[in-house]
């Protein structure tokens, strides 16, 4: 009898054993109350630098202007595209102010196609003949000219400004033609940064 009793007695205890271990199991299995989130509109007294979720989404976004070590690869670009010259009294593009122009295009574009705030000068200059309206029209038309063919080549063309200096600006000063036709052009800058 005393071993019956102790039988039952060590069964009772080790259901009660097992059923405390499975409540406490069940009781950690079951996942945290869900905490409710409040609305956007009704976090605006909290400061803004306390939360770290926008300073995530800012940034993933992408930049809309090129860091400075792209922008010095633009320069790199911009140094190896040689100016495109022109003939007297002409705003038409030579074909070697094509080939001028075309060379490192492509990759240009696809650095500035990135960067939608990111601007580039076309600046058109003439030689020293002529009247100073004449030659502002004229430099005018040859940046133009120059923008046109660029962005055939994938340049975005809202990403492209022109500016005519006529006959200001010279890169060579002597009175002969060798002369005026090196100031006959137009150049490729960034533009300022603002």
């Amino acid at each position: 009898m005393k071993s019956r009793f102790l039988t039952c007695a060590a069964l009772i205890a080790l259901s009660l054993t097992f059923a405390g271990c499975a409540k406490k199991t069940a009781a950690k299995a079951q996942p945290p109350a869900p905490t409710p989130i409040a609305p956007a509109a009704a976090s605006t007294s909290a400061p803004a630098s306390s939360y770290s979720r926008p300073a995530q989404v800012a940034s993933s976004t992408p930049p809309r202007t090129p860091d400075a070590a792209t922008r010095a690869r633009i320069q790199e670009l911009l140094d190896r595209i040689q100016d495109a010259y022109f003939d007297y009294n002409q705003h038409t593009l030579r074909p070697d102010a094509e080939v001028a122009l075309r060379t490192d295009a492509q990759t240009l574009a696809d650095i500035i196609k990135q960067y939608p705030e990111f601007k580039l000068t076309v600046e058109g200059y003439c030689d020293e003949r002529g009247s100073d309206e004449y030659n502002l029209a004229l430099g005018d038309a040859r940046a133009q000219q120059a923008k046109n063919y660029l962005a055939t080549l994938g340049l975005p063309g809202n990403q492209l400004a022109t500016i005519s200096y006529g006959k200001d600006k010279p890169v060579c000063t002597e009175h002969d033609e060798e002369c005026w036709q090196k100031n006959r052009r137009t150049h490729i800058t960034q533009a300022a940064v603002n």
